[in-house]
């Protein structure tokens, strides 16, 4: 029986803070609606940030708030500010992102340039021999040690030395070819 009562008064409880919930919102929704519009000037704008306001209050215990039209204009006024800060980053990931778009096509002259080490990188590999070839294309295609050693016939020991030195005869190779010195 005693559990049963105590049912009945939460219950009892639960209906009038929400029926004083209905009561505050409908007196002070104006008031709020009005507080954020002074800073974000749109009012669909305002009467969604009041929403969030009135939500968190409503998730909020009433009995330690001492002024209630104080603390729904401190958390109005928090509110309008942090969507106006969230809209300021919104618009600055935009223009970094606009901007970034547009320097992504490559230039003319940057086209040539990779067309042209691409070149160069194809005329150094027709130099190299097969095994050593193999070695580059493969290692920097991502494959692992094991299968290079099983595409070049080689032991799984010997694949770090003889990649090392297809790596130096291509650098080497590569710098003549560019006309630098060595």
């Amino acid at each position: 029986m005693e559990v049963q009562a105590n049912l009945v008064m939460n219950h009892a409880r639960v209906e009038d803070q929400a029926d004083s919930f209905q009561e505050l919102f409908t007196t002070y929704y104006p008031f709020v609606v009005r507080q954020i519009m002074r800073i974000v000037k749109d009012q669909q704008t305002a009467e969604d940030i009041a929403q969030d306001v009135f939500l968190s209050f409503y998730h909020t215990d009433r009995t330690v708030i001492e002024q209630i039209p104080a603390w729904l204009s401190k958390s109005a006024l928090y509110a309008a500010y942090n969507y106006l800060r969230s809209e300021k980053r919104r618009y600055a990931r935009q223009e970094r992102s606009a901007s970034e778009q547009e320097h992504v096509s490559p230039s003319s002259e940057e086209m040539w340039l990779a067309k042209e080490s691409q070149s160069i990188v194809r005329d150094v590999l027709e130099e190299l021999d097969e095994r050593e070839r193999t070695l580059l294309v493969m290692k920097y295609s991502g494959f692992p040690y094991t299968e290079l050693a099983k595409a070049t016939g080689t032991q799984i020991s010997s694949v770090g030395t003889l990649l090392a030195r297809a790596k130096s005869k291509f650098r080497t190779i590569y710098g003549r070819m560019r006309g630098e010195e060595e």
